[in-house]
């Protein structure tokens, strides 16, 4: 398990993440909700160690996350961030084979290999895992950045809007990935996302972020709910019931 314990950042004198508390659990996907500018990349960016926070604590299976040895946590926890360009030209089998680097540090071996082709595998890659990402839709480059994740192994996963720019058929399909990494595979998955419908139907606990603070957390029927969404908002939700799932629908 992963523990927050009244992390705080400030940009200048400007408090962009206050008190933040929160627990990430094995086997479950955790949705963090909120309007621009709520702080939700930066709590992210602080648990993943990508960013230095000024106060609180992170504590990653019974260990603070600053007495993690680097090589030993990048065993533990993966990262996917917003912005993932790469400027050399590769294929998608060798974009996901970095994943493999903390265990074999460039030089693939054969149980590397077999763990690269379960994660093509797993993510449906395999008809284009020798094209060159230049090649690709958004869609699928980001499709092989997931891919690269799961070659990486780890218990816990965060991923910062990982559905940026994609259409429907790629969301859909990388939200249903997702949730098969944390109830197939047991891993503790951590998603920042905008789409509350997505966040409703493919999460097992959402945290919901206003102003930097932690407004609402708990389960889908918890915080998918009209009234708290429009606290959180600002803005008129009505939240209905389809085919067991909540969605919500916006007006003004």
């Amino acid at each position: 398990m992963i523990e927050l314990k009244q992390l705080t950042k400030y940009f200048g004198e400007h408090p962009v993440v206050q008190n933040a508390s929160a627990e990430f659990e094995k086997g479950k996907v955790t949705a963090i909700i909120g309007p621009n500018g709520a702080g939700k990349s930066t709590l992210l960016s602080m648990a993943g160690r990508l960013l230095k926070r000024d106060q609180g604590e992170v504590w990653i299976d019974g260990q603070e996350l600053v007495d993690w040895d680097t090589k030993a946590l990048s065993k533990r926890l993966s990262i996917l961030r917003q912005a993932n360009t790469v400027s050399l030209r590769f294929t998608v089998r060798e974009l996901i084979s970095f994943g493999r680097f903390p265990y074999c540090q460039g030089n693939l071996k054969a149980e590397d290999n077999e763990v690269i082709d379960k994660a093509i595998e797993y993510v449906d890659l395999g008809a284009i895992q020798y094209k060159y990402l230049d090649e690709l839709s958004g869609g699928q480059r980001q499709l092989a950045f997931i891919a690269m994740v799961i070659a990486q192994d780890t218990d816990y996963v965060f991923l910062d809007e990982p559905l940026n720019n994609l259409d429907i058929k790629h969301s859909l399909q990388i939200m249903s990935t997702i949730r098969r990494l944390a109830h197939e595979l047991n891993k503790a998955v951590v998603i920042v996302i905008h789409d509350i419908n997505f966040a409703s139907c493919y999460s097992d606990t959402i945290l919901a972020l206003k102003k930097g603070e932690i407004v609402a957390k708990g389960s889908v029927e918890q915080v998918i709910d009209s009234h708290v969404l429009a606290d959180i908002y600002e803005t008129p939700f009505n939240v209905i019931e389809v085919d067991g799932n909540r969605m919500c629908l916006y007006f003004s």
